[in-house]
């Protein structure tokens, strides 16, 4: 049995959509946003943020800001240059690796006062593949003659 063009199609986009599609958003606080007084390590307890996802920092333009950093900085609330913010008031950050990821709000007194977030990037998970399908028999219907040829070689020879 020959595969149409068709269920070929089919069955790469069952391999492949899944990947694309489990890629989140997650907006960071949700309603609540990247705000002063907003406990972050509750948010993220009952999150799994994976290779694909994206942060969205949302807040107010100027009273605000998103810096990455290591997770020394991240301890002590140590801010970056200041080149390196963040500022436009709906960042987005796609999680291109897996492992810890800190991010803090690097205006005076925000970080110490606990905005800041800390998360865990998992590898994204493929969907299970599924088995190569069997190659086609000489001997069973298959494309061109509606498999005539083989079929009458086979009685002719036989």
């Amino acid at each position: 049995m020959a595969l149409s063009p068709l269920t070929i199609l089919v069955l790469i986009a069952t391999i492949f959509l899944p990947s694309i599609a489990v890629a989140k958003d997650f907006v960071v606080g949700d309603d609540h946003g990247w705000t002063e007084g907003f406990d972050y390590s509750t948010w993220t307890a009952d999150k799994t943020f994976q290779v694909g996802d994206v942060l969205v920092f949302k807040y107010v333009v100027g009273e605000q800001n998103v810096f990455k950093v290591n997770g020394t900085a991240f301890r002590s609330c140590t801010v970056p240059p200041a080149n390196e913010a963040l500022t436009t008031g709906n960042d987005r950050i796609v999680l291109t690796t897996p492992g810890r990821k800190w991010y803090i709000c690097g205006l005076t007194g925000h970080c110490n006062a606990g905005q800041k977030l800390f998360i865990t990037v998992q590898a994204q998970t493929l969907p299970p593949t599924l088995p190569p399908a069997p190659a086609p028999s000489p001997f069973q219907d298959g494309p061109g003659f509606d498999g005539w040829v083989p079929k009458k070689l086979l009685t002719i020879f036989h």
